[in-house]
């Protein structure tokens, strides 16, 4: 099962070229199901709803309940934000989180649930984007503990173990990762772990989903570094469904001269229920 998570960069920058550049990375990858974040929606397109079209997958999305925040920042009235998911297969249930946040810095940042009907077995499917504020990391450990609780509460009924990606904005090494984790601390929510899938890279692969060298990313932000994340429940299911078994950066270059996004994507492959060899051990 390939999975990708991509933070699509709303409506900044040349965004009409810019979305056939992520359509076009996106077909080269063939995923099976894609999280995205800074999806954008305006008198009645959804670019989530276009890329599936193109690509021939099921769709599903949630808008921020706080756009008009990110309106003022291009001047484009009415333009939505938010998150969605593609998926190869059917979206048999969805919910959505508003991630907790202090009115000054809450700009409508969200979690959202698919569950898909794969073969073999339905997946707990999530994307997120957590807040982006440099300084906010208590926020980002309140928001992935209500993220771990809204995952605990929709992972129960399927052998496959829960898939959460998104933009989570912060460093591997941060409180919020380790928090999420619960491998290295106490986890978020009561018995649920997770395996950051980059864990299982190459070493020498370059890992930066912010990084310097895409002229979209602004150098006062910071140093290059690896801020977007695909997250696989802990242990794997029967036969090892949902391993990590290859992971990687996508959409890290120009296409056609124009550059897709602001961030990289990440792309994993997992072991499915119907390719399980047979069940590890311990």
């Amino acid at each position: 099962m390939r999975v990708v998570t991509w933070n699509v960069w709303w409506r900044f920058g040349p965004w009409a070229e810019r979305q056939k550049a992520v359509l076009a990375v996106l077909r080269e990858l063939r995923p099976d199901v894609v999280g995205l974040q800074e999806v954008w929606a305006a008198d009645g397109e959804n670019l989530a709803g276009w890329l599936a079209g193109e690509l021939g997958l099921h769709w599903t999305w949630a808008a921020s309940p706080a756009s008009e925040r990110w309106q003022r920042r291009i001047g484009e009235p009415g333009v939505e934000i938010g998150n969605a998911v593609l998926s190869r297969w059917p979206v048999v249930e969805q919910d959505v989180l508003r991630l907790p946040a202090p009115e000054d810095v809450d700009d409508g940042r969200l979690a959202l649930y698919a569950r898909l009907d794969a073969p073999g077995g339905q997946v707990p499917f999530f994307t997120a984007h957590l807040t982006s504020h440099l300084q906010a990391s208590a926020i980002r450990c309140e928001q992935v503990t209500a993220l771990a609780g809204f995952v605990a509460a929709r992972r129960d009924g399927t052998d496959f173990p829960p898939v959460v990606t998104g933009d989570f904005n912060a460093w591997p090494d941060s409180d919020e990762i380790r928090l999420f984790g619960g491998t290295r601390t106490s986890p978020a929510a009561p018995g649920l772990v997770f395996f950051d899938a980059w864990e299982y890279a190459d070493p020498a692969a370059p890992s930066a989903t912010w990084d310097h060298a895409n002229p979209y990313v602004h150098p006062g932000l910071g140093p290059s570094t690896r801020i977007d994340y695909i997250h696989v429940g802990a242990p794997a299911g029967p036969g090892g469904a949902g391993t990590v078994l290859h992971v990687r950066r996508a959409g890290d270059g120009p296409v056609g001269g124009v550059w897709p996004s602001d961030h990289s994507a990440v792309v994993a492959d997992l072991q499915s229920l119907t390719d399980a060899p047979g069940t590890p051990g311990s």
